[in-house]
């Protein structure tokens, strides 16, 4: 059994970020009825590869979900999603501030109109503060959550990560608040609001940074290999640092391309082996007895020799091959993986993350799997909709309406914009 079949949710979401959350709850099993207007999700058309057929920016994010369009302009449109609050066990939104309420959809009037709904909204900033009515993107989020300042060298730009933790990282978010409200909506038979702003959604994954912010007060962060000093009132950029306790940084490998390096983390524990095996190799032969490594405030203070020395032993060995010798001494490490490595790994195809699907428009593609393993419940991919291809059947199975009030709504433009003037 599907972990949340039986749970109903209304998806006004677009995008990235509530496309993300609604995705995963679906795979989980729930009935995500995609609500889009007529001319439907604006990334159906973007960065579109096949003519005439739904972006893949669409499809990756809307998988297992039924897509119904209704003209929210009209009367009969609204009436028709005031029936399916009533059906719904949550709902969820991503619009700008105040779209909703200019509608005559606030929050209190929804929950009026199905006291047990849970209400899920994705903004910005959130609908407090100076910030309430501001617009973000990805990478304003990352900007403002405190991402970019921490990520890039100190004399360079600050960089946004490839991971989108601003979109996708708060439809996360969302998720667990969701289900939070759905669990605690079962029991009392009331719902209530959720709101995840992006821009705390990135804080809270910049938490550790918080943490050094905190150190920097009563001293340096020797683990850091750029400067830092008691008082510095900002986590300055550190490169590939692990940021942790333990010394990390990444390791160029042979053939010496964009992508050929290895992450390796130079536990404490794994010292000793490491040096025995790179030393001769390196013409430093007393390598792991050296006083200059010989404890983890020594390795912290002298990490910079340390990296030439372990990357000058991997210049002769790929990536893989480093990865093979690191693995036998028990070190953490792991290669950097591109996209393509990604889409023709083993491991990773073994573990249904990264699936083949078939779409009407455009054949044959590829989506990245599900992330949470269930094992009594495992996720059964589909495609994505369709716009409106779920049109007709939620209104006939889930809001009982018959063929002559289905006709007469058409008719009305519930379901579609009026044409234009000539």
């Amino acid at each position: 059994m599907e972990a949340l079949k039986g749970v109903r949710i209304l998806d006004m979401t677009h995008v990235q970020a509530g496309p993300t959350c609604s995705q995963l709850l679906a795979w989980m099993g729930a009935d995500v009825i995609k609500f889009e207007p007529p001319q439907g999700d604006a990334t159906r058309g973007q960065l579109r590869d096949v003519p005439g057929a739904d972006s893949l920016y669409f499809t990756m994010l809307n998988c297992n979900k039924r897509s119904i369009t209704v003209n929210m302009k009209s009367a009969e449109g609204k009436a028709v999603f005031v029936d399916l609050l009533r059906k719904c066990d949550i709902m969820m939104e991503n619009f700008g501030p105040g779209v909703l309420d200019r509608l005559g959809f606030t929050w209190e009037k929804i929950h009026e109109i199905n006291p047990k709904l849970v209400m899920g909204s994705i903004k910005g900033f959130g609908s407090s503060g100076p910030y309430a009515e501001f617009k973000a993107y990805e990478n304003v989020a990352q900007a403002m959550g405190g991402a970019m300042s921490t990520t890039g060298v100190p004399d360079g730009p600050p960089f946004v990560t490839g991971a989108q933790i601003g979109d996708s990282g708060t439809g996360l978010h969302l998720a667990i608040g969701l289900l939070a409200a759905l669990h605690q909506a079962n029991r009392t038979g009331q719902g209530q609001y959720v709101e995840v702003a992006m821009m705390d959604g990135v804080m809270n994954l910049c938490r550790v940074k918080f943490r050094d912010h905190q150190r920097l007060t009563r001293g340096p962060l020797p683990e850091y290999s750029v400067p830092t000093y008691a008082g510095m009132h900002e986590v300055p950029r550190a490169g590939n640092d692990s940021g942790g306790g333990q010394l990390g940084n990444a390791i160029h490998c042979k053939p010496h391309g964009a992508n050929d390096w290895i992450y390796v983390v130079v536990q404490e524990a794994v010292w000793t082996a490491l040096a025995k095996r790179i030393g001769p190799d390196v013409e430093f032969p007393g390598l792991d007895t050296d006083p200059q490594f010989a404890t983890i405030g020594e390795r912290r203070k002298n990490q910079q020799l340390m990296w030439t020395l372990i990357n000058k032993f991997a210049e002769r060995y790929t990536k893989r091959e480093f990865m093979a010798i690191l693995n036998e001494l028990d070190v953490p490490c792991g290669p950097i993986m591109s996209t393509q490595d990604l889409a023709t790994d083993e491991h990773v195809r073994g573990r249904d993350m990264y699936v083949e699907l078939d779409h009407p428009q455009r054949g044959k593609w590829y989506n990245v799997g599900m992330p949470i393993k269930l094992s009594a419940s495992p996720a059964k991919i589909e495609r994505s909709p369709l716009l409106g291809e779920h049109t007709d059947e939620v209104l006939t199975q889930v809001l009982g309406y018959d063929a002559a009030k289905v006709s007469t709504l058409k008719a009305a433009g519930a379901f579609a914009a009026p044409p234009k003037k000539g």
